[in-house]
Protein backbone atom coordinates (compact mmCIF):
# COMPACT_ATOMS: atom_id res chain seq x y z
CA UNK A 1 0.00 0.00 0.00
CA UNK A 2 1.09 3.43 -0.86
CA UNK A 3 1.05 5.96 1.64
CA UNK A 4 1.31 9.79 0.39
CA UNK A 5 2.46 12.27 2.42
CA UNK A 6 0.84 15.37 3.41
CA UNK A 7 2.51 17.60 0.23
CA UNK A 8 1.29 14.86 -2.12
CA UNK A 9 -1.95 14.26 -0.76
CA UNK A 10 -2.77 18.52 -1.09
CA UNK A 11 -1.18 18.38 -4.69
CA UNK A 12 -3.87 15.36 -5.33
CA UNK A 13 -6.27 17.39 -3.78
CA UNK A 14 -5.31 20.89 -5.75
CA UNK A 15 -5.37 18.60 -9.02
CA UNK A 16 -8.80 17.14 -9.01
CA UNK A 17 -11.05 19.09 -11.31
CA UNK A 18 -13.24 21.88 -9.84
CA UNK A 19 -17.19 20.94 -9.27
CA UNK A 20 -15.87 16.94 -8.46
CA UNK A 21 -16.48 15.70 -4.93
CA UNK A 22 -14.91 13.03 -2.62
CA UNK A 23 -16.29 9.65 -2.29
CA UNK A 24 -16.93 10.89 1.33
CA UNK A 25 -18.64 13.43 0.25
CA UNK A 26 -20.86 11.83 -1.87
CA UNK A 27 -21.94 9.61 0.63
CA UNK A 28 -22.92 12.18 3.18
CA UNK A 29 -25.18 13.08 0.18
CA UNK A 30 -26.47 10.15 -0.70
CA UNK A 31 -27.11 9.71 2.99
CA UNK A 32 -28.76 13.30 3.64
CA UNK A 33 -31.05 12.55 0.30
CA UNK A 34 -32.17 8.79 1.94
CA UNK A 35 -32.80 11.08 5.09
CA UNK A 36 -34.87 13.43 3.39
CA UNK A 37 -36.88 11.15 1.37
CA UNK A 38 -37.81 9.12 4.53
CA UNK A 39 -39.14 11.54 6.51
CA UNK A 40 -41.38 12.68 3.24
CA UNK A 41 -42.27 9.53 3.12
CA UNK A 42 -43.42 9.22 6.73
CA UNK A 43 -44.36 12.78 7.15
CA UNK A 44 -48.27 11.63 7.03
CA UNK A 45 -47.76 9.08 9.68
CA UNK A 46 -45.73 11.80 11.86
CA UNK A 47 -48.46 14.47 11.28
CA UNK A 48 -51.30 12.13 12.26
CA UNK A 49 -49.57 11.14 15.62
CA UNK A 50 -48.76 13.82 16.35
CA UNK A 51 -52.56 15.19 16.07
CA UNK A 52 -54.23 12.16 16.77
CA UNK A 53 -52.35 10.22 19.43
CA UNK A 54 -49.83 13.06 21.16
CA UNK A 55 -51.76 16.29 21.31
CA UNK A 56 -54.72 14.38 22.63
CA UNK A 57 -52.75 12.66 25.25
CA UNK A 58 -51.41 16.23 26.68
CA UNK A 59 -55.09 17.57 26.18
CA UNK A 60 -55.99 14.82 28.68
CA UNK A 61 -53.51 15.42 30.89
CA UNK A 62 -54.12 18.88 30.94
CA UNK A 63 -57.77 18.49 31.96
CA UNK A 64 -57.33 15.92 34.26
CA UNK A 65 -55.94 18.50 35.99
CA UNK A 66 -59.14 20.64 36.66
CA UNK A 67 -62.39 20.05 37.60
CA UNK A 68 -64.25 21.05 34.18
CA UNK A 69 -67.33 19.40 33.32
CA UNK A 70 -67.01 19.85 29.62
CA UNK A 71 -69.67 22.47 29.12
CA UNK A 72 -68.95 25.51 31.07
CA UNK A 73 -66.50 27.94 29.74
CA UNK A 74 -65.06 28.40 33.35
CA UNK A 75 -63.40 25.57 35.40
CA UNK A 76 -60.33 25.44 38.18
CA UNK A 77 -57.33 23.83 38.34
CA UNK A 78 -57.36 20.57 41.20
CA UNK A 79 -54.02 19.36 40.46
CA UNK A 80 -53.57 15.73 41.31
CA UNK A 81 -56.88 16.06 43.31
CA UNK A 82 -58.60 13.56 40.36
CA UNK A 83 -55.86 11.40 40.51
CA UNK A 84 -56.46 10.84 44.48
CA UNK A 85 -60.07 10.44 44.19
CA UNK A 86 -59.76 7.85 41.00
CA UNK A 87 -57.30 5.42 42.81
CA UNK A 88 -59.71 5.87 46.51
CA UNK A 89 -62.55 4.97 44.46
CA UNK A 90 -63.90 1.35 44.93
CA UNK A 91 -65.82 1.60 41.94
CA UNK A 92 -62.33 2.02 39.68
CA UNK A 93 -61.16 -0.89 41.32
CA UNK A 94 -64.02 -3.03 40.42
CA UNK A 95 -64.39 -2.11 36.99
CA UNK A 96 -60.81 -2.36 37.00
CA UNK A 97 -61.10 -5.90 38.33
CA UNK A 98 -63.68 -7.24 35.81
CA UNK A 99 -61.75 -5.35 32.83
CA UNK A 100 -58.40 -8.09 34.36
CA UNK A 101 -60.99 -10.93 34.26
CA UNK A 102 -62.13 -10.13 31.07
CA UNK A 103 -58.84 -10.27 29.79
CA UNK A 104 -57.54 -13.02 31.71
CA UNK A 105 -60.39 -15.66 30.22
CA UNK A 106 -59.91 -13.89 26.76
CA UNK A 107 -56.59 -13.47 25.88
CA UNK A 108 -55.61 -17.60 26.93
CA UNK A 109 -58.47 -18.80 24.85
CA UNK A 110 -58.15 -16.46 21.54
CA UNK A 111 -54.03 -17.32 21.57
CA UNK A 112 -54.31 -21.12 22.14
CA UNK A 113 -57.94 -21.40 20.12
CA UNK A 114 -56.53 -19.58 17.54
CA UNK A 115 -53.22 -21.84 17.05
CA UNK A 116 -54.98 -25.15 17.53
CA UNK A 117 -57.53 -23.91 14.48
CA UNK A 118 -54.44 -22.67 12.65
CA UNK A 119 -52.80 -26.39 13.28
CA UNK A 120 -55.92 -27.65 11.76
CA UNK A 121 -56.51 -25.88 9.01
CA UNK A 122 -52.51 -26.13 7.74
CA UNK A 123 -53.38 -29.68 7.05
CA UNK A 124 -53.50 -30.77 4.08
CA UNK A 125 -57.05 -31.65 3.75
CA UNK A 126 -60.05 -31.29 1.10
CA UNK A 127 -61.88 -27.87 1.30
CA UNK A 128 -59.29 -26.44 3.86
CA UNK A 129 -59.48 -22.81 1.52
CA UNK A 130 -63.45 -22.54 2.51
CA UNK A 131 -63.00 -23.51 5.98
CA UNK A 132 -60.42 -21.15 6.53
CA UNK A 133 -62.82 -18.50 4.82
CA UNK A 134 -65.62 -19.57 7.10
CA UNK A 135 -63.34 -19.29 10.21
CA UNK A 136 -61.72 -15.78 9.63
CA UNK A 137 -65.48 -14.25 7.89
CA UNK A 138 -66.51 -12.99 11.36
CA UNK A 139 -63.18 -11.61 11.95
CA UNK A 140 -64.57 -8.80 8.96
CA UNK A 141 -67.68 -8.20 10.76
CA UNK A 142 -68.07 -4.68 12.24
CA UNK A 143 -67.99 -4.90 15.97
CA UNK A 144 -71.59 -3.45 16.13
CA UNK A 145 -73.16 -5.75 13.99
CA UNK A 146 -71.23 -8.50 15.26
CA UNK A 147 -72.85 -7.43 18.84
CA UNK A 148 -76.24 -6.51 18.04
CA UNK A 149 -76.00 -10.51 16.10
CA UNK A 150 -75.06 -12.40 19.71
CA UNK A 151 -77.79 -9.96 21.25
CA UNK A 152 -80.47 -10.89 19.07
CA UNK A 153 -79.00 -14.84 19.50
CA UNK A 154 -79.25 -14.64 23.69
CA UNK A 155 -82.74 -12.83 23.55
CA UNK A 156 -84.70 -13.87 26.80
CA UNK A 157 -88.08 -14.48 24.10
CA UNK A 158 -86.96 -14.62 20.82
CA UNK A 159 -83.30 -15.71 20.91
CA UNK A 160 -82.39 -18.89 19.05
CA UNK A 161 -80.48 -19.94 21.80
CA UNK A 162 -83.47 -19.87 24.56
CA UNK A 163 -85.49 -21.43 21.76
CA UNK A 164 -82.98 -24.47 21.74
CA UNK A 165 -82.82 -24.55 25.43
CA UNK A 166 -86.68 -25.14 25.52
CA UNK A 167 -86.39 -28.11 22.99
CA UNK A 168 -84.36 -29.50 26.03
CA UNK A 169 -86.75 -28.06 28.49
CA UNK A 170 -84.74 -25.63 30.31
CA UNK A 171 -86.45 -22.41 31.19
CA UNK A 172 -85.56 -19.33 29.61
CA UNK A 173 -82.41 -17.09 30.82
CA UNK A 174 -82.50 -13.97 31.04
CA UNK A 175 -78.80 -13.58 29.31
CA UNK A 176 -78.73 -9.65 29.74
CA UNK A 177 -79.18 -9.08 33.57
CA UNK A 178 -76.52 -10.53 36.79
CA UNK A 179 -73.85 -12.61 35.68
CA UNK A 180 -74.76 -14.30 32.89
CA UNK A 181 -73.97 -11.19 30.42
CA UNK A 182 -70.36 -11.26 31.49
CA UNK A 183 -70.44 -14.57 29.35
CA UNK A 184 -72.20 -13.15 26.41
CA UNK A 185 -69.65 -10.42 26.33
CA UNK A 186 -66.50 -13.36 26.13
CA UNK A 187 -68.77 -15.18 23.53
CA UNK A 188 -68.97 -11.93 21.39
CA UNK A 189 -65.06 -11.00 22.07
CA UNK A 190 -63.99 -14.78 21.02
CA UNK A 191 -66.16 -14.54 17.62
CA UNK A 192 -63.74 -13.02 15.71
CA UNK A 193 -60.52 -15.23 16.60
CA UNK A 194 -60.21 -15.91 12.85
CA UNK A 195 -57.85 -12.97 12.40
CA UNK A 196 -55.63 -14.62 14.77
CA UNK A 197 -56.04 -17.64 13.08
CA UNK A 198 -55.10 -16.28 9.70
CA UNK A 199 -51.57 -14.79 11.16
CA UNK A 200 -51.00 -17.76 13.26
CA UNK A 201 -51.51 -19.62 9.36
CA UNK A 202 -49.00 -17.51 7.72
CA UNK A 203 -46.48 -18.15 10.67
CA UNK A 204 -46.68 -21.85 10.26
CA UNK A 205 -46.53 -22.11 6.64
CA UNK A 206 -42.92 -19.94 7.13
CA UNK A 207 -41.50 -22.83 9.68
CA UNK A 208 -38.78 -24.37 7.87
CA UNK A 209 -39.71 -27.45 6.00
CA UNK A 210 -35.91 -28.89 6.11
CA UNK A 211 -35.96 -28.86 10.08
CA UNK A 212 -39.06 -30.52 10.25
CA UNK A 213 -37.92 -33.46 8.30
CA UNK A 214 -34.55 -33.53 9.46
CA UNK A 215 -36.10 -34.04 13.20
CA UNK A 216 -38.77 -36.82 11.24
CA UNK A 217 -35.19 -38.22 10.03
CA UNK A 218 -33.99 -38.07 13.50
CA UNK A 219 -36.89 -39.86 15.39
CA UNK A 220 -38.92 -37.02 16.64
CA UNK A 221 -42.82 -37.50 16.41
CA UNK A 222 -45.48 -34.80 15.85
CA UNK A 223 -45.58 -33.75 19.56
CA UNK A 224 -41.59 -33.37 19.75
CA UNK A 225 -41.25 -31.96 16.16
CA UNK A 226 -44.09 -29.05 17.45
CA UNK A 227 -42.63 -28.18 20.65
CA UNK A 228 -39.17 -27.39 19.41
CA UNK A 229 -39.26 -27.00 16.18
CA UNK A 230 -42.56 -25.25 15.48
CA UNK A 231 -43.33 -23.67 18.39
CA UNK A 232 -40.16 -21.92 18.58
CA UNK A 233 -39.96 -20.69 14.93
CA UNK A 234 -43.39 -19.01 15.59
CA UNK A 235 -42.85 -17.42 19.24
CA UNK A 236 -42.63 -13.82 17.86
CA UNK A 237 -45.89 -14.24 15.87
CA UNK A 238 -46.74 -15.31 19.24
CA UNK A 239 -45.86 -13.20 21.58
CA UNK A 240 -47.13 -10.01 19.00
CA UNK A 241 -50.72 -11.73 19.41
CA UNK A 242 -50.20 -11.77 23.18
CA UNK A 243 -49.22 -7.95 23.34
CA UNK A 244 -52.20 -7.14 21.26
CA UNK A 245 -54.71 -9.45 21.99
CA UNK A 246 -54.06 -8.03 25.68
CA UNK A 247 -54.59 -4.56 24.73
CA UNK A 248 -57.72 -5.26 23.03
CA UNK A 249 -59.29 -7.05 25.49
CA UNK A 250 -58.51 -4.18 27.80
CA UNK A 251 -59.85 -1.54 26.19
CA UNK A 252 -62.83 -3.63 25.20
CA UNK A 253 -66.05 -1.09 25.39
CA UNK A 254 -68.35 -1.42 22.41
CA UNK A 255 -69.74 -4.63 22.91
CA UNK A 256 -69.71 -4.22 26.84
CA UNK A 257 -72.09 -1.01 26.08
CA UNK A 258 -74.42 -2.67 23.33
CA UNK A 259 -75.27 -5.47 25.59
CA UNK A 260 -76.95 -3.23 27.94
CA UNK A 261 -80.80 -3.17 28.21
CA UNK A 262 -81.61 -0.11 27.28
CA UNK A 263 -80.87 1.96 24.09
CA UNK A 264 -79.61 5.26 23.26
CA UNK A 265 -78.39 7.38 25.48
CA UNK A 266 -79.97 5.48 28.53
CA UNK A 267 -77.45 2.66 27.71
CA UNK A 268 -74.39 3.87 29.28
CA UNK A 269 -76.54 3.67 32.79
CA UNK A 270 -78.14 0.61 31.84
CA UNK A 271 -74.70 -1.74 31.72
CA UNK A 272 -74.97 -4.47 33.96
CA UNK A 273 -73.22 -4.53 36.82
CA UNK A 274 -71.13 -7.60 35.67
CA UNK A 275 -70.00 -5.41 32.40
CA UNK A 276 -69.19 -2.29 34.30
CA UNK A 277 -65.37 -2.72 32.97
CA UNK A 278 -62.88 0.59 33.32
CA UNK A 279 -63.88 1.57 29.67
CA UNK A 280 -67.08 1.89 30.66
CA UNK A 281 -66.43 3.79 33.73
CA UNK A 282 -64.60 5.57 31.55
CA UNK A 283 -67.58 6.71 29.25
CA UNK A 284 -69.95 7.09 31.69
CA UNK A 285 -68.05 9.66 33.99
CA UNK A 286 -67.22 11.49 30.59
CA UNK A 287 -70.96 11.68 29.19
CA UNK A 288 -73.49 10.95 31.20
CA UNK A 289 -72.23 12.82 35.12
CA UNK A 290 -69.76 14.89 32.88
CA UNK A 291 -66.87 14.56 35.25
CA UNK A 292 -64.12 15.10 32.58
CA UNK A 293 -61.40 15.82 35.03
CA UNK A 294 -61.70 12.16 36.62
CA UNK A 295 -62.60 10.73 33.62
CA UNK A 296 -59.44 12.10 32.29
CA UNK A 297 -57.50 10.60 35.36
CA UNK A 298 -58.57 7.26 34.66
CA UNK A 299 -57.70 7.45 30.80
CA UNK A 300 -54.11 8.53 32.19
CA UNK A 301 -53.85 6.06 34.47
CA UNK A 302 -55.22 3.15 32.63
CA UNK A 303 -52.73 4.21 29.50
CA UNK A 304 -50.02 3.55 31.97
CA UNK A 305 -51.51 0.51 33.36
CA UNK A 306 -51.49 -0.86 29.99
CA UNK A 307 -47.96 0.26 28.99
CA UNK A 308 -46.36 -1.18 31.88
CA UNK A 309 -48.29 -4.54 30.88
CA UNK A 310 -46.67 -4.03 27.41
CA UNK A 311 -43.20 -3.73 28.80
CA UNK A 312 -43.40 -6.67 30.99
CA UNK A 313 -44.93 -8.94 28.47
CA UNK A 314 -42.09 -8.14 26.06
CA UNK A 315 -39.86 -8.50 29.45
CA UNK A 316 -40.61 -11.91 30.02
CA UNK A 317 -42.50 -12.71 26.86
CA UNK A 318 -38.88 -12.02 24.97
CA UNK A 319 -36.78 -14.59 27.11
CA UNK A 320 -38.74 -17.24 25.06
CA UNK A 321 -38.94 -15.95 22.12
CA UNK A 322 -36.67 -17.64 18.89
CA UNK A 323 -35.56 -15.49 16.49
CA UNK A 324 -33.58 -16.85 13.39
CA UNK A 325 -31.83 -13.69 13.17
CA UNK A 326 -30.50 -11.58 16.64
CA UNK A 327 -32.82 -8.56 16.25
CA UNK A 328 -29.64 -6.91 18.14
CA UNK A 329 -27.14 -7.88 15.08
CA UNK A 330 -29.54 -6.99 12.20
CA UNK A 331 -28.87 -4.52 10.15
CA UNK A 332 -25.53 -4.01 11.25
Amino acid sequence: MTVLTSEQATAQVAARPKGTRTPRARSSLARRKEGRAFYAFISPWLVGTILLTLFPLVYAFAISMTNWDGISPSFSWVGLRNYRDVLTDPDTWASLGRTGLLALVVVPITIVGSLLLAILLNQKVRGRTWFRMYIYLPAIVPPVAATLTWKLIFDRDTGALNAFLATLGVDAIDWFNGDAVFGVLICVMLWGIGAGVIINLAALQDVSQELLEAATLDGANASQRFWHITLPAISPVMLFQTITVTIGALQTFVPALLLSPAAGAAAITAVPEANQIYMIDVYAKYFAFSQYGPASAMLWLFFLAILVVTVLTFRIGGRTVFYAVDPSEEGR
